[in-house]
């Protein structure tokens, strides 16, 4: 949690979200990611500073826990000084302890941002879903979190001025709106509509300017000309040399690589292996022109020209 301290933006844990959405398709399913097409609504997390505390954290949490569909699990809410937003104790349940940090006692309404991670917590523990090591971990949850439908809460989390300042979660602010956006391209929702910060708002649209980037990348028919020009040299490349890698490329975004279609050593017809811009999972079809193609994990269909 930074709390009036420095907060970090940009997209330093980019490939991390991007493994976590595919991880999620993979062990969830499509069907069982279509079943999140509704986001967790304001009204349902809403939390007066009229309301007693710990009754009103007791039903944030079990909306969340409805949200997740997990009726046998029960949240047990406390609060107590720590450094940490929150934490919870991933035991055999049915009941599950969270502790949340004392500063929620006054900033209310963020309480439902701070249950939906460590609720997520419990939700992938169920899955026996996990990254290794405590940060990637951290990021698959805050991934997981958002992408069905109650990250925007812990986007909206985020307001920073030249005073003070306050993020929970892992992601920054612009991978937030990333994985935000990614959702809305799937489901047709805008979650900025729901946001109380303006900050959270500014991140939301350069997080989406970011998604829709992935949509824009050869060999998709939607790839701007200069991509196209760089797809084009690799292919030439590669059709004489026979190579792997898009060789005479660089920078993060050439994410395809060309491979010989058949045996190794076969110098028969290339194939163009691509990551799909809505789940990362890696496509491979062949060198032909245009091809239509369809993503397995989660039936995204594309438009290729290879």
């Amino acid at each position: 949690m930074a709390n009036d301290g420095p907060v970090e933006h940009g997209y330093p844990h980019l490939e991390t979200v991007r493994a976590a959405i595919t991880a999620l398709y993979k062990r969830l399913s499509y069907d069982t990611v279509q079943t999140f097409s509704t986001s967790v609504l304001p009204a349902d997390v809403a939390f007066a500073d009229t309301d007693d505390l710990h009754l009103g954290a007791q039903r944030v949490a079990r909306e969340l826990v409805r949200h997740y569909r997990l009726p046998d699990a029960r949240m047990i809410v406390g609060f107590r000084e720590m450094t940490h937003a929150a934490n919870v104790e991933l035991a055999a349940g049915p009941e599950y302890f969270i502790e949340l940090n004392d500063r929620f006692r006054t900033h209310r309404r963020d309480i439902g941002a701070a249950l939906a991670h460590e609720v997520m917590h419990v939700y992938l523990h169920r899955l026996d879903l996990s990254f290794p090591g405590t940060r990637d971990n951290e990021i698959l949850t805050d991934t997981a979190t958002t992408y069905l439908g109650a990250g925007w809460l812990l986007l909206d989390a985020y307001r920073e001025d030249a005073a003070s300042s306050q993020k929970l979660g892992y992601l920054t602010p612009e991978e937030f709106g990333y994985v935000l956006a990614k959702r809305a391209l799937v489901f047709g929702e805008d979650p900025s509509i729901w946001f109380t910060s303006p900050q959270a708002y500014e991140a939301y649209n350069r997080g989406m300017t970011k998604a829709r980037h992935d949509e824009q990348q050869p060999p998709l028919t939607a790839a701007g000309w200069a991509g196209r020009r760089r797809y084009a040299r690799d292919r030439r490349h590669a059709q004489a040399h026979h190579t792997g890698p898009a060789s005479g490329s660089a920078g993060p975004e050439v994410r395809y690589s060309f491979t010989p279609d058949g045996t190794p050593g076969d110098h028969g017809p290339l194939r163009v292996s691509f990551p799909c811009p809505t789940c990362h999972q890696r496509i491979r079809v062949p060198v032909k022109g245009r091809v239509r193609a369809r993503c397995g994990l989660c039936r995204t269909v594309l438009e290729c020209d290879t």
